[in-house]
């Protein structure tokens, strides 16, 4: 199937291969219709397809491989597709859309766009049980280092990043507005199960956790970082990715867009004892069903401009028309 880049390469060279290869994965019980999930389906022939075309026989609509996916409505080459989602899956540390805009030859704002939906589909359906055993809760705060003289927590505005990590296990990382305790405890109650044993530091919200949870041990990193089997330890490795990635591969990254951002890394944490191919597989896999346009991404900005007294969009050009006026 994938294994290393040399099996992706022949997905960059045919786009008919590379159209196979998503409908084997999308579809491997057998083609069903994306609209209804009919069963009957019949294959439609025509000189001008660019890729294969079904029409289903219950609701009698014509799809593609790509209907219904984060591959709906774009016009880049899947081939193209299937090497990003490679990339993102293997890179460590992420990889950033100016390299995939200066390796694909395609413009920046396409490849932004694409890492965007590749994000999307990496993002995973809310867990069937909560994370159990030992369980590690920390927090960390992405922004400048420096500001105005000011280091540490207070310089500029930072965005906080709460991890809840299993001791080899699985990872749920949020964007909290706070860390007191009111904001934390309601963050672990939904995901972390009764019987677990709680892993913190010694920040005071993370007090009373010992009364509704199985353990509850607390690392004083003033003194130490590790005592026997109570650590921080996997959250740190978390959050030392984590920043390596926002820091030195994106440089920047908005507040609005860090959730998906997160959804990225969880999926490279979540299966790093799996393959290159299988972290690729399982990507492409998710594609099906998350169909995203430009204007519903999370937090897009319409750049706006005054004239007159009427606010007029920038982009796209074809849209060009009087807003509303200014508040």
């Amino acid at each position: 199937m994938i294994q290393n880049v040399s099996d992706v390469a022949q997905y960059l060279a045919d786009e008919r291969k590379a159209g196979e290869l998503i409908e084997r994965l999308r579809w491997s019980d057998g083609i069903k219709c994306p609209y209804c999930s009919h069963s009957k389906i019949y294959e439609t022939k025509g000189p001008n397809l660019v890729r294969k075309q079904w029409k289903c026989g219950g609701c009698r609509k014509k799809f593609s491989v790509t209907t219904r996916s984060i591959f709906e409505g774009s016009h880049i080459k899947l081939g193209y597709w299937i090497y990003a989602i490679y990339k993102m899956c293997v890179s460590k540390k992420g990889v950033s859309a100016h390299q995939l805009h200066r390796e694909l030859g395609i413009t920046y704002k396409s490849a932004w766009f694409m890492c965007h939906r590749i994000r999307y589909a990496m993002t995973q359906p809310p867990l069937k049980d909560k994370l159990s055993g030992v369980v590690e809760v920390d927090e960390t705060y992405i922004g400048p280092k420096k500001v105005r003289g000011k280091t540490g927590r207070g310089a500029g505005k930072k965005a906080i990043v709460v991890a809840l990590i299993e001791r080899d296990g699985r990872a749920r990382t949020f964007k909290v507005p706070d860390v007191k305790a009111r904001t934390l405890k309601a963050l672990i109650g939904p995901n972390v199960a009764e019987t677990a044993h709680i892993m913190t530091d010694s920040w005071r919200a993370y007090s009373g956790l010992a009364k509704r949870y199985a353990g509850h041990g607390v690392v004083n990193h003033s003194r130490e970082y590790v005592r026997g089997i109570i650590h921080t330890n996997f959250a740190e490795s978390y959050f030392s990715l984590l920043k390596r990635g926002l820091f030195g591969t994106f440089h920047h990254v908005s507040e609005k867009h860090l959730p998906r951002y997160l959804r990225e890394f969880e999926h490279r944490w979540n299966m790093r004892h799996a393959t290159d191919g299988e972290r690729t597989v399982a990507a492409i896999r998710g594609a099906e069903g998350k169909r995203r346009g430009r204007s519903r991404l999370p937090g897009r900005r319409r750049g706006l401009q005054r004239k007159g007294c009427w606010l007029w969009e920038r982009r796209p050009w074809s849209l060009w028309r009087p807003g509303r006026p200014a508040w």
